[in-house]
């Protein structure tokens, strides 16, 4: 089933010819989150070996008075990578201000769907954009009036981001807020080898069947000829970066070919494809990113235990 307009399709197209034949091959991790990538995804989120999503809703809920305090007038929110909006309302619910609206931003629209359905009912009017984060606060910064305005950015997204990307994010997200504006950032912590390694090739496979669900994806809507059974899942903690790697590791010798770019690629066995990075922070360094991207105050709700941190950085 395709999932893209034309326009995007020739994107995904060209993006996963220029990507796999970099050395070393990799995928862009954002065509993760088709329907069914998201739905996998969700379902990550339940394991008991992947605490991110329990963490921070955690926090999101019981410091949600704190968190929105400073905003006691009408308030915009948006939220970059809203996946099922469920941590957004959750804020909504357990905070003291009101929310006049609410501005979605996703690659996906089944989770865009499941946003507005959950959101719907906390809000005066939520407003879904179907694109990149970078898209997306182009279009927050189009419909902004005189609200204060809260960007979103949760999950430990600024994770998948190298540390230059993260930068240049965080300076993006800068660039559209305001005096009384703020930023509100989750980040997971560094924490022991294996809870890192357990929440990213848990026992079940669910993140393994994620990984390889874009090999399915390009199949289904570039003519790709992957054999699913021909790629295994492997998760491994890179110490000197500090980031979480997912690859895709071919077993056996073989040619795959994608016909919607004439691409064909032959795949020595153990050869992988990198499919997504995590990088850790700490405390300290979330602050001084904050503080190099152009924000003020930075403050902090963390999870010792499960090493979770949400920040909120003023404008």
């Amino acid at each position: 089933m395709l999932t893209l307009d034309p326009k995007s399709r020739a994107l995904f197209a060209a993006e996963v010819t220029e990507y796999l034949q970099r050395q070393p091959r990799q995928l862009p991790s954002k065509y993760f989150y088709d329907p069914l990538g998201s739905a996998l995804f969700e379902a990550i989120c339940q394991l008991p070996w992947y605490r991110i999503t329990r963490a921070e809703s955690a926090l999101l809920v019981r410091h949600a008075a704190d968190i929105l305090g400073p905003y006691r007038g009408p308030l915009d929110l948006a939220e970059l990578g809203c996946g099922s909006g469920a941590k957004l309302a959750a804020l909504i619910r357990h905070g003291a201000s009101t929310v006049d609206r609410v501005q979605l931003i996703d690659l996906s629209r089944a989770a865009l769907d499941m946003a507005r359905s959950e959101l719907a009912p906390l809000t005066g009017e939520v407003i879904t954009f179907l694109g990149t984060y970078e898209e997306g606060l182009l279009r927050v910064q189009s419909q902004r009036d005189d609200r204060p305005l809260m960007v979103l950015f949760l999950g430990s997204n600024i994770g998948n981001f190298d540390p230059p990307g993260a930068r240049g994010l965080l300076g993006e997200i800068r660039s559209v807020l305001r005096p009384g504006d703020a930023l509100l950032l989750g980040s997971d912590l560094t924490k022991p080898t294996q809870d890192l390694l357990l929440a990213y090739d848990d026992p079940l496979q669910v993140t393994a069947a994620f990984n390889r669900n874009i090999l399915r994806r390009i199949n289904d809507e570039l003519g790709g000829t992957f054999e699913l059974d021909g790629f295994g899942h492997r998760a491994c903690w890179n110490s000197r970066e500090r980031r979480i790697e997912m690859h895709l590791v071919s077993t056996r010798p073989q040619t795959v070919r994608v016909a919607a770019t004439d691409l064909e690629i032959e795949f020595d066995s153990g050869e992988s494809i990198w499919t997504e990075s995590s990088y850790k922070y700490e405390p300290a360094e979330i602050l001084a990113a904050g503080s190099a991207a152009g924000f003020g105050r930075g403050d902090h709700w963390i999870d010792e235990v499960a090493r979770f941190a949400l920040t909120r950085f003023t404008v």
